[in-house]
């Protein structure tokens, strides 16, 4: 009977903690503020303020409706977790004009339990930018604002929004720790310029899971100084596929290791599974245990690739080979169609070649027929079925 008491008394007091920490969590509907013309910034940055100085946990609700916001950053570091909820339709200004682009149009910064979630849409209204952007062929283009940035987070989550239509990327995570995106959406037309879903910069224990990415570039870019990165059961298309890199264009770069690619279905895009390094590579780093396992390819140009001569818009030249070493790297269980003849190409340095590339079960169709592996500065390790290398 005492133990079933204890037992009882035990689960009051939990009970009553829970009820306690529910009572004490801070809610700040943004109608408390008001939306002048539908305009939201002043509103939200005086709901941050309030839940950023919050000694318990606060939630920032924003509910279903359409709302213009202008450029914002939410600062910490905050005393307490944040919710911020997103039932709404929220719109950046369509001129790119009156934006920073040497700024996101929302950037979350130094902030601790921040959880990003609902059903709503950051709609970046990125059209008329596209048509301006010539950054390809143009060094001093203008540049244009993201949609999201998320820099120095710690232990927080993306869960369930979209972010639609950015000017340029649409998410840019960089010093970041422990944060996970979670039936993350990014959409923008297969037209849209240099709008690359999720780009992942010197950062530690990212995930991205059961997302789905289209856009006009990469639907996942994973750039220098990134440590386990997982990216599991994403679709991706359209867009230019999941790629590392590119690496070594800039000095100073940081190495990459452990990258985690599974269970991802990848359609109608330029690339599948990408390790990117620009030839007359600035620094000398390495990019190292790097693994994509279980991924559908559909109607993809170039599902397995490696490629140390990426060189766009003839901006380097190939005739000095890239510094990067790239190494211990998997490619298992691949399989759908290749739009093209050539399924696998690892295109290695001969400055420093590919060690320790394992190919196992790789079954790539093209036109109904297996498609081919070509293999440069690399010797492959080939396990089960795959296609054999030529040069």
């Amino acid at each position: 009977m005492d133990m079933k008491l204890s037992v009882i008394q035990f689960t009051l007091i939990l009970l009553l903690a829970s009820f306690a920490n529910y009572a004490q969590c801070l809610v700040i509907d943004i109608k408390k503020y008001g939306a002048p013309n539908g305009d939201i910034t002043s509103g939200l940055t005086k709901a941050w303020k309030e839940a950023c100085t919050s000694r318990t946990k606060a939630k920032i609700y924003i509910p279903k409706g359409t709302y213009n916001l202008l450029q914002i950053e939410f600062r910490g570091p905050c005393n307490a977790p944040i919710d911020f909820h997103v039932d709404g339709m929220i719109k950046a200004p369509a001129e790119y004009t009156k934006m920073d682009g040497n700024k996101q149009w929302i950037r979350f910064d130094h902030i601790s339990h921040l959880t990003l979630l609902g059903s709503g849409v950051f709609d970046g209204q990125g059209a008329a930018a596209w048509k301006q952007n010539d950054c390809g062929i143009n060094k001093n283009c203008r540049k244009l604002p993201m949609n999201f940035g998320f820099g120095f987070l710690n232990h927080s989550i993306i869960r369930d929004i979209t972010s639609k239509d950015s000017k340029t990327f649409h998410v840019n995570v960089l010093s970041c720790n422990n944060v996970s995106f979670i039936h993350f959406t990014v959409t923008a037309p297969e037209t849209s310029l240099n709008t690359d879903g999720i780009h992942i910069g010197r950062s530690t224990d990212i995930k991205i899971l059961n997302s789905n990415i289209a856009t006009g570039d990469d639907c996942i870019s994973v750039g220098d100084g990134n440590k386990q990165v997982m990216i599991e059961k994403v679709t991706c298309g359209p867009g230019h596929g999941i790629s590392v890199g590119s690496l070594g264009m800039y000095a100073y770069e940081q190495n990459v290791e452990g990258l985690f690619v599974k269970s991802c279905t990848i359609k109608n895009t330029q690339n599948g599974v990408r390790i990117k390094t620009w030839p007359s590579s600035v620094g000398a780093i390495h990019a190292s245990d790097m693994h994509f396992e279980d991924i559908t390819m559909i109607n993809v140009s170039n599902p397995v690739i490696i490629d140390q001569e990426y060189c766009p818009w003839n901006r380097c030249s190939k005739q000095i080979p890239s510094k990067i070493k790239i190494s211990k790297v998997v490619f298992k269980d691949i399989r759908g169609t290749s739009a093209t003849k050539e399924g696998v190409t690892l295109l290695c340095s001969r400055s420093v070649p590919c060690e320790e590339v394992l190919l196992s079960n790789i079954d790539l169709k093209f036109k109904g027929t297996p498609a081919i592996a070509k293999c440069i500065n690399v010797k492959p390790i080939l396990q089960g079925n795959v296609p054999a290398c030529t040069r």
